[in-house]
């Protein structure tokens, strides 16, 4: 049985603008958070805002879709929290890479996002995994002083391809089925263990920079990432009484 005092921390993979940034700075109100992404572009201003209004947060480059460099990064992560880190809320929000092309005009490239988002949230939960089961692992007496305390949670982002295959999309809804077969079944080996395994279908146009020109005369018709990262929080805080593997997340105009 773990000992550990010391405070659990989340990470995010894929931390990036809207999604990934909402979900981070949801959790840094609770938990240090680390955020990953392969690029520090991205992660700085994150990690600046969150430091500044009073939360905790680091930033590392990682390759998640390399075990041997997400290997590495947790070996960062404990020298910088310490050797008796535990893991709260681990969150896989990655992005697919998203090609709509023609099966028969496809290439080489075809797989390309099956393999870099199957090993990638593989390497990922892998990684993770370990300091989770530390954190399920506490005694009473160390849960008392770390209120709030609630169960790790292993959260990963679908898509409205993990449930249908688009035309076009044979690469990318093959990334997705895997990811949430993934899930399906790290819930079911490590649930009976205390940890909370669930997968998020994010069934629309979410809210960013990039979808700003989209559905200009449909109010309300994208998804706001403030309320991805709300429902992820609700995911986490279930007692162990009630989890939710899976749920889905979708605007009220939206075809399904």
């Amino acid at each position: 049985m773990a000992s550990s005092l010391s405070r659990p921390i989340a990470i995010i993979a894929g931390a990036g603008p809207g999604t990934g940034a909402a979900i981070a700075r949801r959790f840094a109100q609770t938990y240090p958070v680390v955020l990953l992404a392969r690029s520090s572009t991205s992660l700085d201003p994150l990690v600046q805002g969150i430091n500044q209004n009073g939360g905790t947060a680091l930033g590392l480059p990682t390759d998640v879709t390399n075990p041997d460099n997400m290997d590495s990064t947790m070996t960062q992560i404990r020298n910088h929290f310490g050797t008796d880190m535990t893991v709260a809320a681990a969150i896989f929000n990655v992005a697919s890479k998203f090609s709509r092309t023609p099966f028969l005009d496809s290439g080489s490239e075809f797989l390309d996002s099956l393999e870099a988002t199957a090993r990638g949230s593989s390497a990922f939960a892998k990684a993770v995994i370990p300091f989770m089961l530390a954190e399920a692992e506490k005694s009473p007496a160390d849960q008392q002083q770390q209120q709030p305390q609630h169960p790790p949670t292993l959260i990963f982002t679908g898509a409205t391809a993990s449930l249908k295959g688009g035309s076009g999309l044979g690469s990318f809804a093959m990334s997705k089925f895997a990811v949430r077969a993934l899930a399906q079944s790290l819930a079911r080996e490590f649930g009976p263990q205390g940890l909370h395994v669930a997968h998020a279908i994010i069934d629309g146009i979410i809210d960013t920079e990039q979808t700003k020109d989209f559905n200009r005369d449909r109010p309300d018709s994208k998804i706001d990432p403030k309320w991805i990262a709300k429902s992820y929080w609700f995911l986490h805080t279930q007692p162990r009484t009630a989890f939710t593997q899976e749920l889905d997340i979708r605007p009220y105009g939206e075809t399904w």
